[in-house]
């Protein structure tokens, strides 16, 4: 199997690759949320997701991505129940640092360990 950087080049595309589909995701994102919600407002619509789906056509996003997108804006504005992005952001935040604390601790027990058993030993003659 050729790896995606053979077929680039280099990481350097991939990545420049990777930063325009993230950028061209949140603008989609973006456009799309204030798309949805003004369809559901116009209320053309016989539901919610019958405009989820016009709304999805013509900003380019799948329909379940849309759909997704826009009960993550209704928690991040408080009117649906649920963890905010700031919060998962924190949560996400003190997770990786509860693993780096983790891990410093058992390198210092494995350190401690160690020094207390040189400490245990005879000394030599």
């Amino acid at each position: 199997m050729i790896s995606p950087v053979n077929r680039t080049g280099s990481c350097e595309v991939l990545y420049r690759r990777m930063e325009h589909a993230k950028a061209v995701s949140d603008r989609v994102a973006s456009a799309g949320v204030a798309a949805g919600r003004g369809a559901r407002e116009t209320e053309r619509y016989e539901t919610e997701w019958a405009a989820i789906c016009a709304v999805a056509s013509r900003v380019g996003a799948n329909n379940e991505t849309l759909r997704k997108w826009l009960r993550r804006s209704e928690m991040d504005a408080g009117t649906r129940p649920g963890t905010t992005s700031e919060e998962l952001a924190e949560i996400r935040r003190l997770k990786k640092e509860k693993a780096e604390l983790r891990r410093t601790n058992e390198m210092l027990r494995t350190a401690s360990a160690f020094f207390a058993a040189e400490l245990d030993r005879p000394a030599p003659r």
